[in-house]
């Protein structure tokens, strides 16, 4: 890497500036000097240099260091990271020490030695291609945190019920509590996780999700703690545990409900102790995260010790989060279905769609058993089978084969009013057919035309 390496020399004395030149152009890539540091913050906008060397004196008779210290000290205002290596006279070795603790990197004195130098600036070289190297990464690594955090990242919603949800995340959010989140699959669970953690001290570090019912019981630790090389089979290097990658972050523990018990025992030590100890290896590693989990299982379950560790459930639920299933969140239909509408219709084509009246009806009716997940797919769906820019509910393609309403268990009607029956054998029949409107209006005996100035009538 030194033959593409740039240096830059900056020093009032030709000879310096020649001998420079000579010496390094035979081991670095490209040498510039400058006998004038007036010309430095051009120099610098202009080129990425890796190596600066910097003289401490300009001008005859100066030898107090001054000047130096203040070129070192306008370089480090341009870039913070640059590499700058003082060239100083013996006498002032003091001087140049001032300067490295200001951010100078090293210096060389005056006559010198050309091992010496090449020595100095190769170290030099390194340090600044490694800097570069952190700086990637680390911008490359919250480019990833922004990008998992955000990835469908909208809480969408107005209702009642959603509000309550989000006041305890304004609350719970700031604090390192740890927090679980309870709901039925496809609620948005994950969500209110990454909603809590953005909202935390620890927001500019990693998020990492973990599926706890995905991971077999036989790697369980491997996965979580990590291992050393050769501590089982196919261990053919260090592995860092999840626990250990998601340090100063926040480690979500979804699905914890799936969990075996002998395995929740397991993990409960670790949190308890907040040390993890890699498979194959004796010497445990502190480590700093906060602890967010979720599960489906209904609460009354949850909280069976035959199930679920009652020690472990405290120690997860300092602060506990309830979702209501879609169902329950009616005021939220709507909100979240448009908002997935625009979405898909820019990425299938880019035309905008809309909602008939009988579609938001049949959203707004349907039960959602797979709540905003459920609702989602069904929207994409629609956009892509859609014929036109209107989505009618026929295009939704709702399930209705595992409802039983209320009304169609019940031998007898309650009510007897002749216009709400007819809205709800319309309703039943549509569904039934999803929202077919041939089939719906031939089993009503009515035409297409009828059934819908009907279903206009009554809103449907």
């Amino acid at each position: 890497m030194s033959e593409n390496s740039n240096i830059l020399i900056v020093d009032d004395d030709e000879d310096i500036l020649t001998a420079g030149r000579l010496l390094l152009r035979r081991q670095f890539g490209s040498i510039t000097t400058c006998a004038n540091p007036e010309q430095l913050p051009e120099l610098l906008a202009a080129n990425d240099y890796d190596v600066i060397l910097l003289d401490m004196n300009f001008g005859p008779g100066e030898s107090s260091g001054e000047q130096g210290l203040y070129w070192l000290k306008t370089i480090l205002g341009i870039d913070p990271e640059s590499v700058v290596v003082m060239i100083t006279a013996h006498g002032s070795v003091n001087t140049a020490v001032d300067a490295m603790k200001q951010g100078a990197t090293d210096f060389i004195a005056k006559p010198w030695q050309n091992e010496k130098v090449v020595a100095t600036i190769s170290a030099a070289v390194k340090l600044r291609q490694s800097r570069v190297e952190t700086e990637a990464l680390r911008q490359t690594n919250e480019a990833l945190i922004r990008d998992a955090t955000g990835i469908d990242g909208d809480i969408i919603g107005e209702s009642s019920q959603l509000r309550s949800v989000l006041d305890l995340v304004h609350r719970a959010g700031p604090t390192d509590a740890n927090v679980l989140i309870l709901g039925e699959n496809g609620t948005g669970k994950e969500l209110i996780a990454r909603e809590l953690h953005r909202q935390s001290a620890r927001a500019r570090q990693v998020f990492l999700s973990i599926d706890m019912g995905s991971i077999s019981e036989s790697l369980f630790e491997s996965e979580l703690f990590g291992h050393r090389k050769g501590a089982f089979t196919d261990a053919n290097e260090d592995r860092i545990g999840r626990i250990q990658a998601a340090h100063g972050g926040t480690l979500f523990l979804d699905e914890i409900g799936n969990l075996p018990l002998h395995l929740q025992a397991k993990l409960l030590s670790v949190l308890e102790q907040r040390e993890v100890t890699a498979v194959g290896s004796n010497q445990p590693q502190p480590f700093d995260v906060r602890i967010i989990a979720a599960t489906n299982l209904p609460p009354d379950r949850l909280r069976n010790s035959d199930h679920f560790r009652t020690d472990l459930l405290f120690r997860l639920n300092t602060v506990e989060i309830a979702v209501p299933p879609l169902r329950e969140r009616i005021d939220d239909i709507m909100p979240v279905a448009q908002h997935y509408l625009a979405r898909f219709s820019r990425k299938y084509g880019g035309k905008p769609r809309s909602f008939s009246t009988a579609a938001e009806a049949a959203l707004i009716n349907y039960s959602w058993p797979g709540n905003i997940r459920a609702l989602r797919h069904a929207v994409e769906r629609a956009v892509i089978l859609s014929e036109g820019d209107r989505i009618g509910p026929h295009d939704l393609q709702l399930d209705y084969s595992g409802e039983t309403t209320q009304a169609e268990t019940e031998v007898m009607p309650t009510i007897f009013n002749l216009d709400h029956l007819e809205k709800e054998t319309i309703s039943k029949a549509l569904r039934k057919h999803g929202f077919n409107i041939s089939r719906t209006a031939s089993e009503l005996g009515l035409t297409r035309a009828s059934l819908y100035r009907r279903m206009e009538k009554h809103d449907l």
